[in-house]
């Protein structure tokens, strides 16, 4: 789902600010699960709702990573915003979940929603990126379903 382009030529997000969104999922999640703190969950929540509603000026991870990689982003392969933006809303709506069920004292329900994120994170990490996954495929039955011209109206 990368692209070669560079950042520089492009509105993606430079792959080394995705593998650092995924690591801050594994290992925030990792680490509340270890010591059993949900408010990790709830930091992490917000952050990635904010990276959601807001993109890139309001992802804390896509500013701090700016900074942390800027010579590698420069002519690193970058991701479809609208992949990252996807990939983060299925995060979103997980921890979201999580905080429901926190809130309403089913913590293990919270902990299995949050251990989804990480472990998607996880697989992400490793090579297959099963939001990316989701997101082709949402994108197929689109197509299949209104066609070339319903899929260029609705995505603008």
């Amino acid at each position: 789902m990368a692209t070669s382009e560079t950042s520089a030529t492009c509105a993606g997000i430079p792959l080394p600010i995705v593998k650092l969104n995924r690591a801050v999922l594994l290992v925030g999640i990792s680490t509340a699960i270890i010591i059993q703190q949900p408010l990790i969950t709830t930091v992490l929540f917000f952050i990635i709702l904010s990276a959601v509603i807001f993109g890139k000026k309001g992802s804390l991870i896509f500013i701090i990573g700016s900074r942390i990689f800027a010579k590698q982003n420069k002519t690193a392969p970058t991701e479809d915003p609208k992949l990252m933006k996807f990939n983060n809303s299925i995060a979103a709506i997980l921890l979201g979940i999580s905080q429901i069920a926190f809130l309403t004292g089913a913590d293990l329900t919270g902990w299995i929603f949050s251990g989804f994120v990480a472990l998607a994170a996880t697989i992400a990490l490793l090579g297959f990126c099963f939001g990316c996954f989701l997101f082709y495929q949402f994108n197929l039955q689109k197509y299949k379903f209104f066609g070339p011209q319903g899929v260029r109206q609705k995505a603008g």
